[in-house]
Parts: structure tokens; C-alpha cells; sequence
């Protein structure tokens, strides 16, 4: 911590605990104890992370994303995360590893959700989402960052499995013959947004590109969300990614590695709360067509991270952290049963759409 810029008056800086719900950095939570003549003695709490630089090969592009960014949504009022920087006055350090490091404030009084209890939890998590997207519209978009080149350039991640799936590097093809079929049954759906986006149909806006629910900070007293947190993935994008991503994770009822798919289901109403919160927070920055993308986002995101875990896991689980080690072709096969879901509820989700638009 004495890399970074936190203050003086610490009367005992321990050393760092780790945080282990992640699945792509390291995660550290440091409890310094502070005295001062006008406080007294307290205790002051601070987020260390070693960015993933496998995942995040662009380290240096990615904290000057998160810097610009913050930095815009905190001139326009919107709470948001405080990076300390260096003692040298740089937003990152780098050890003698060759490791990259950064340091938040910790955001007190605050609680994420790994699911939504009810269909007011779902609600809050779209205004939280769609008051992002808001905040962000008018950004000069121009000079942020493509870090993850193509992240969500659902064409190209079916080039990666089709890759994956031919190179067969950790031997284990032979398992998800299924899993294949299904994703190459659905191999139109992956450039239509890209069409739309080349024809000048969809703008390009500042995403968030992984709009889970536990990536909102609710206060603990008022329930009411905070602020949008895990800012690694702000590019340029679609602003049906972050729509389509937040509603993959919060509308599925079971757990995101699932392995008794009789468990997934999508949930209509806690659909219909995040899309009227959403759209509340968020419509006078949509166009049209936009707004009328917003189920098929839903399906699109779903299939393109099912192929994500499918890759992975072919590769033998060189990019999402696991615990167990089928844990990526279970989170598959939990995507794949939710667009299985969704298809069928298409038709009843585009007309809930039209009539709050």
C-alpha cells in the first residue's frame, strides 16, 4: 500500500485479505487503522487488485478508460468509484513481477446481489444501469479504448469456438458434441447487431460490457443502488450488450454454473422490472431501434457468453478462473438451457417492449 497515494496519519496497514467472487482479477480488501486529532482512531478500508494481464493485455489503456470515465460521470453528479493513484502520481503500479496494481476506496455501508429477490431489486438494478448509459451519453468516445479488441463481437467469438474446436488443445471435444451443434445451429443470429452497427442503424455509445447484477453497490439503508463498479471492460460498444448481459445474469433463476439444468428458467418478471427501470432511466438517450433490439440483445449475449465458456473449456480454462474442473462447461450448458428459455418467450418479451416504448 505504500505504493499508493491513500493518505498518512495509518497507524497499522496489515497486510491484505483476499476477495475470492471473481472471476478474472485478484482481489485484495486492506483494513488500515487511521488517527487523526479530529476523528480519532478508525479504521479506513481499501480495494488492492493485480489486473489479469492474460485477459487484459492493455493495462495501461484500461486504467486510462476507468480514469476518463469516472472522472466524466463525477463532473455530471454520478456517484462513482475513487482510484488513488501512485505516490508518483501514475493510476497504476507496476512490482518487480511485472505485475499491474491499483487501489480503490472501499465503498462503505454497500451490498451487492448475486441474484434478484424480487422484481424492486431488478427494477433498481435498471435504473442503476440505465442511469449509467445516460450519464455516459455526450462522452467524447473517440479517444477511449478498445482494450479487449472484438470483446463483444459476437461473430468473432464464434470464429474463436470454431477455432477452439478444431485445435482441440486440452483434448475435449469428444464431450460437448451437443454443445457444438447448438452453437453452430444459431450462427446467423451472430453478426446481425454488427450489420446494424455497420449500416449507421445502431450508434456507438460507452458500455459497460458486464452488466451483472453484482456489479451494482446498493446502500444498505435505503436499498437504492449506489453505483456501477468492475470498470475493466468500459469500451466502445452497443448499449444492447449491457442490456442483453445484465438480463442473462439477473433473469436466469439458477446459478450462473447450474449443473441440474432443470433449474434454469428465465424469469418474465424480473424482466419486465429491469426493462421498466431501464427504460425509465434510460430512454431519452435510446433511438428506435434500440429500443426494439432489447429481448433479442437478451438472447444474443446468452448464446455469445455460453460460447465464451464453451471456448474456454476447450482450451482447457485459460481465461475464467474455476473452481471445480468442469466449472466452464457447466456455465455452458447453464447459457445454452437459458437461450433455450428465451426463444420461446421472444414474442411475449417484444411486445411488453413495444408497449412501454
Amino acid at each position: 500500500m505504500l505504493h499508493f497515494n491513500i493518505g498518512s496519519g495509518f497507524t497499522e496497514i496489515p497486510e491484505p485479505r483476499e476477495l475470492t467472487g471473481g472471476h478474472i482479477n485478484n482481489t485484495y480488501l486492506l483494513e488500515a487503522r487511521e488517527k487523526s486529532a479530529a476523528r480519532g482512531e478508525q479504521t479506513r478500508r481499501f480495494v488492492l487488485q493485480k489486473i489479469n494481464t492474460y485477459v487484459f493485455r492493455r493495462p495501461a489503456q484500461l486504467m486510462e478508460n476507468i480514469v476518463r470515465v469516472t472522472g466524466y460521470l463525477k463532473q455530471r453528479g454520478q456517484a462513482t468509484l475513487r482510484l488513488f493513484p501512485t505516490l508518483e502520481g501514475r493510476w497504476y503500479y507496476v512490482d518487480s513481477d511485472g505485475a499491474y496494481w491499483r487501489c480503490y476506496n472501499y465503498v462503505e455501508n454497500t451490498y451487492s446481489l448475486q441474484a434478484a429477490a424480487s422484481p424492486q431489486e431488478a427494477f433498481s438494478a435498471g435504473k442503476a444501469f440505465g442511469d449509467f448509459q445516460r450519464m455516459l451519453d455526450g462522452f467524447p468516445i473517440a479517444g477511449l479504448h478498445e482494450t479487449i479488441p472484438d470483446f463483444h463481437n459476437t461473430a468473432k467469438r464464434f470464429e474463436a469456438l470454431e477455432q477452439a474446436i478444431e485445435e482441440n488443445p486440452a483434448g475435449r471435444k469428444a464431450e460437448v458434441e451437443k454443445e457444438i451443434l447448438f452453437s453452430r445451429a444459431r450462427k446467423e443470429d451472430t453478426g446481425k447487431l454488427l450489420a446494424l452497427l455497420e449500416a449507421g442503424q445502431l450508434p456507438l455509445r460507452v458500455t459497460h460490457n458486464d452488466t451483472k447484477l453484482n456489479n451494482v453497490l446498493f446502500d444498505r439503508d435505503s436499498r437504492q443502488p449506489v453505483c456501477v463498479v468492475d470498470l475493466d471492460t468500459i469500451m466502445p460498444g452497443l448499449s444492447l450488450y449491457d442490456y442483453g448481459d445484465s438480463l442473462r445474469f439477473l433473469g436466469n433463476a439458477a446459478a450462473e454454473d447450474e449443473r441440474d439444468l432443470r433449474k434454469v428458467r428465465f424469469s418474465m418478471p424480473l424482466f419486465r422490472a429491469y426493462t421498466r427501470g431501464y427504460l425509465e432511466a434510460a430512454a431519452g438517450a435510446l433511438t428506435e431501434t434500440e429500443i426494439r433490439l432489447l429481448p433479442f440483445s437478451i438472447k444474443l449475449m446468452t448464446y455469445e457468453c455460453g460460447m465464451r465458456f464453451l471456448t474456454d473449456y476447450l482450451n482447457g480454462d485459460v481465461y475464467f478462473r474455476i473452481h471445480r474442473p468442469d466449472d466452464n462447461l457447466a456455465r455452458c450448458r447453464t447459457q445454452f438451457a437459458l437461450v433455450r428459455e428465451i426463444e420461446g418467450l421472444l414474442p411475449e418479451m417484444e411486445g411488453f417492449v413495444a408497449g412501454l416504448a
